[in-house]
């Protein structure tokens, strides 16, 4: 019963209960110590919110635009690499779930259901996340899949060029793609309900590479792959090639540091996503909320300013939109929802941000989401 699950944490106690542990954990994980992803969270906790009474609280609205594009709220689900093994067919689950809320949903490239099978089951537009890998070729074509499903934005991500180290990954032995070793086998007995979800679809791979990148024609290739394809070059130079191949929207992922958000703004694109990853790059790193507000100082309102990282509720949304955010990633709480439930558990992780988001705003004060700036806040 879905309706039970009232918190973002309900559906992650859920979650660990259906999935197996290592993809669980996968989700579940930030780099090293975990500082910077215990970090994202808890700086959230720190920003205080104004209550304000005898207001006006009705016809409240929440309704807003992310890179031009109409959204219900400012949420976007973030891209989240192997979210088909949260769930069987997660990525279309996902993208369904948004779509039908109003929300952006956005493909990451080593998603396990492919381009393809996600605008085979969607009507609108969805975003595309873009890792650079050394072979241009494949980056091209890529490119150009995304283009022929229609996808309305591109959504390149920066901090990637080298693994940040997971323990847990590394304890668990997960590798890309997973070897199914006999611990492993015993953690996906205990979870029958995710195994047949699992044996019902022929989406078990990386549907945006096996098949189309040289050389990976099936799993067994793809592992060699991918430990040698994520570019460490990568430059601004490259960001120029990428929108000039791409021409369309395009939204930088993985900004933190004011000085970076400059070059994005030099860069041309339309708006940039502050990120540290999930805290799964450089542990360490200040949380995504502290850095937030010099990032919008930097770019001046001269950039749409996103942000993702340590959002576990309404009240998360609605302290990053009061420090700048036009939009507000969320990854984690999605993929717990997917993993309690499937689409919808997606839907009821957006219902519980929705409500809580409305209820908060209305409490500060405030009856348009376009409206709520820094005076809600208790600084």
């Amino acid at each position: 019963m879905l309706e039970t699950a009232l918190t973002i944490g309900d559906l992650k106690r859920r979650a660990r209960r259906r999935v197996p542990r290592m993809f669980f954990d996968y989700a579940d994980s930030g780099a090293y110590t975990e500082a910077t992803y215990r970090a994202n969270e808890a700086d959230f906790a720190k920003i205080r919110l104004r209550q304000r009474v005898l207001v006006d609280m009705t016809d409240r609205s929440l309704a807003s635009e992310m890179a031009g594009e109409p959204v219900a709220m400012p949420v976007a689900l973030a891209p989240t690499g192997l979210t088909g093994m949260q769930h069987a067919d997660g990525e279309i689950l996902a993208a369904q779930a948004a779509e039908a809320f109003g929300v952006p949903f956005c493909l990451s490239t080593m998603s396990i259901c492919s381009i393809e099978d996600v605008a085979a089951h969607t009507r609108k537009p969805f975003w595309f996340q873009l890792y650079v890998m050394r072979d241009r070729d494949f980056i091209e074509r890529l490119i150009r899949r995304a283009k022929a499903a229609g996808c309305s934005a591109l959504v390149l991500t920066l901090d990637l060029q080298i693994l940040g180290q997971r323990h847990k990954d590394i304890r668990n032995g997960l590798s890309a793609p997973p070897k199914f070793t006999p611990r492993h086998l015993w953690q996906m007995a205990t979870r029958p309900r995710w195994c047949a979800g699992m044996l019902g679809t022929r989406r078990r791979g990386f549907g945006n590479i096996v098949g189309h990148a040289k050389d990976v024609a099936d799993l067994s290739s793809l592992s060699s792959w991918t430990a040698e394809q994520f570019d460490p070059r990568l430059s601004w130079d490259d960001v120029a090639w990428i929108k000039e191949k791409w021409g369309g929207k395009l939204i930088l992922k993985g900004i933190l540091d004011p000085e970076d958000a400059r070059m994005a703004l030099d860069s041309g694109a339309d708006a940039l996503i502050v990120s540290n990853h999930g805290g799964r790059q450089l542990d360490g790193a200040r949380s995504a909320i502290s850095a937030l507000p010099g990032i919008v100082a930097a770019v001046d309102g001269a950039m749409e300013v996103h942000m993702d990282g340590g959002v576990r509720s309404g009240q998360d949304v609605l302290r990053a939109v009061a420090l700048g955010a036009k939009g507000v990633w969320i990854g984690r709480p999605f993929l717990y929802g997917l993993g309690a439930g499937g689409r919808a558990g997606v839907t009821r992780a957006l219902e519980i941000i929705r409500n809580e988001l409305d209820i908060s705003m209305a409490l500060c004060g405030r009856r348009d989401i376009r409206a709520v700036n820094a005076e809600i806040l208790d600084l």
